[in-house]
């Protein structure tokens, strides 16, 4: 396994249990203690984890809010597979807005080279991404969150308020289990509401570690959705739900 592979890993272990030692780590990745402690430190110096007495925890708490940078490299693999899925979903000579997000980041570069496309995106990260791919881009502007780099704030939302989409690609940080999302901040919230509120078709798109989750405020309900792809098994209490609500539930591996 590569080194940068292995630390992916890594991060996405120590998330998932909440810690973990050394030599359980040693023995996931197949290699020896001491490659796996550089790794650790590595990783804690880019702030991805925090070392621990024998091994390492994740860098933010329960409720705390995880950085574009931690997400990034978590479930990279899945992410991929949602994106490939979800850019079906996009047409010639459509309006298409990237919510600011690690999955939504994936879209992004998934998607095939079309001029006839004009994306709009409130992630400076990802308008370079799909300006490198030759599609026209136009930013929100606003406040930049350094947390999740968004655009945010009262620029952002006059922004939103005169604007029209075809297509929204939606992430989200939980999907409670009534099907409310959610989202730690405030602002990010009101930007997420815009845009649900200024598109025609609301594609979202989150990994399993979303699903029946909490966070700090709702910004939407399932009814709010038109797909929703993702990379897990959703629970029969969820799936119901969004049959109800008349959202094509799309599952990939």
């Amino acid at each position: 396994m590569l080194p940068e592979a292995r630390q992916r890993k890594i991060v996405e272990l120590v998330s998932e249990r909440d810690g973990c030692s050394v030599e359980e780590l040693a023995a996931e990745m197949d290699c020896s203690k001491a490659t796996i402690r550089r790794d650790l430190n590595e990783l804690a110096d880019r702030q991805l984890i925090e070392r621990s007495h024998g091994g390492a925890v994740p860098a933010t708490s329960v409720g705390q809010e995880q950085t574009y940078r931690q997400k990034e490299v978590q479930n990279l693999d899945g992410k991929v597979a949602i994106a490939e899925r979800a850019v079906e979903e996009v047409h010639d000579n459509q309006v298409v807005f990237f919510d600011a997000g690690s999955t939504t980041m994936q879209v992004a570069k998934q998607l095939p080279a079309n001029d006839t496309v004009l994306a709009v995106t409130n992630s400076p990260l990802q308008a370079m991404e799909l300006d490198d791919d030759g599609t026209e881009v136009k930013l929100t502007g606003g406040s930049l969150r350094r947390p999740t780099r968004a655009l945010v704030g009262p620029s952002a939302e006059r922004f939103m308020e005169r604007m029209t989409f075809d297509v929204l690609f939606l992430g989200t940080n939980a999907i409670a289990a009534d099907g409310g999302l959610m989202t730690p901040n405030e602002d990010e919230a009101r930007i997420k509401e815009l845009m649900i509120e200024k598109s025609h078709r609301v594609v979202l798109v989150a990994d399993g570690s979303k699903i029946g989750e909490q966070s700090f405020i709702s910004f939407a309900d399932l009814a709010d959705v038109d797909v929703f792809v993702t990379d897990a098994d959703v629970p029969t209490d969820l799936a119901e739900q969004f049959e109800t609500d008349d959202v094509t539930l799309a599952e990939v591996r």
